[in-house]
């Protein structure tokens, strides 16, 4: 397949942390990137030179956007697929629709896994009260109630401990379309985050330890313990796949429960990961660079390790205020999203340290 040469123009949907550093990558390849997004302004402005402001369901302007780029590709995943189809009437765009279609929607998501011979938590879907409380009866009251579209960094959610939890859960969640999910006893979770070129070549990062707290990725290490390290081959299996039944472009990351059953599903993202932030410096070529190569049709970066181990640690919230602690230790490489306010529960930036 023809390779998109540097100077190109990549169309980037979403203007947020992720879209910022896919610009950035792209821009050291000598591509120009141009952001797609309902908001005026976001963390990529301060580095994509074109921004587009405009709806989701705007055929109009998003066949417009399309005309202005060579590539279209996206950092988030709560994209209306018929977006993507729009755009892809009239252009490339990687990954495509079929991944994103899956990715945002759980239900079709954990079927699609199962039909592959993964293994997952017990689910069940929920479209009403009575199908939560049947679904409590043949999974167990502890289990946890997502809505099957839209929820991430914990949002969407509810626990249930018991069967009275059951209304409460539902009224958290807003009463709409979801999936109950059993708990998994899990010792450790971990990310599985390959890249897949046009060409169908696969390349895998090693695998980070991830820490949640309160359902936001708090810290991710490389190397993992060794119960981890023992499942990364069948993870890294399955993910492969995913990615071939999808025929994806570009960088997938799948996330994983270590227990003493095997590696057990728990999500796909289509797009570059949180937990891969680390690459940036603590990998040959970072996830960013090379999901730009992968949806160029260029040749794929060596994804080895750059120092003995990694540590990457999010900024949430008023933690961005340790910038200048941060950079008084060498180890450690800092990234800003430039966002102006620290909520409770935002992500501001991330520091990664090295050790060599």
């Amino acid at each position: 397949m023809t390779s998109i040469a540097p100077g190109a123009t990549i169309g980037i949907l979403g203007g947020g942390q992720l879209g910022r550093m896919l610009a950035v990558a792209a821009a050291q390849l000598g591509y120009r990137t141009h952001i797609y997004a309902p908001e005026v302004s976001g963390p990529a402005a301060d580095v994509s030179p074109l921004w587009t402001r405009g709806a989701y369901d705007d055929a109009a302007a998003l066949a417009a956007f399309a005309t202005s780029v060579d590539v279209v590709t996206y950092e988030f995943e709560n994209v209306d697929p018929a977006a993507v189809e729009v755009l892809a009437g009239h252009g490339l765009v990687r990954p495509n629709a079929r991944a994103l279609s899956i990715a945002q929607d759980r239900l079709a998501e954990k079927r699609f896994v199962c039909d592959l011979g993964g293994m997952t938590a017990p689910f069940a879907p929920v479209e009403s009260l009575d199908d939560l409380e049947a679904a409590v009866e043949t999974i167990g009251s502890r289990a946890i109630l997502k809505t099957n579209r839209m929820g991430y960094d914990g949002k969407g959610q509810a626990r249930l401990s018991e069967p009275g939890d059951a209304v409460g859960a539902w009224n958290a969640i807003g009463r709409q379309s979801a999936i109950l999910e059993g708990f998994v006893t899990f010792a450790e979770e971990f990310s599985v985050i390959l890249v897949r070129g046009t060409d169908g070549d696969v390349r895998f990062w090693d695998s980070a330890a991830n820490v949640h707290v309160d359902g936001i990725l708090s810290t991710s290490i490389v190397p993992a313990g060794a119960l981890i390290e023992g499942q990364i081959t069948a993870a890294r299996a399955m993910a492969r796949k995913i990615a071939d039944a999808l025929d994806y472009v570009g960088v997938l990351t799948c996330e994983f429960f270590a227990n003493a059953e095997g590696p057990v599903f728990n999500e796909m993202a289509p797009r570059v990961h949180n937990s891969g932030h680390w690459t940036i410096e603590g990998a040959l070529t970072s996830q960013f660079e090379n999901h730009v190569r992968a949806i160029c049709g260029l040749p794929l970066g060596d994804t080895g390790l750059a120092a003995r181990r990694v540590e990457m640690r999010n900024l949430i919230g008023e933690q961005v205020n340790e910038w200048l602690a941060i950079l008084s230790d060498p180890a450690n490489h800092l990234h800003l999203y430039g966002k102006a306010e620290a909520r409770p529960g935002r992500k501001m930036g991330h520091v990664t340290r090295l050790i060599l």
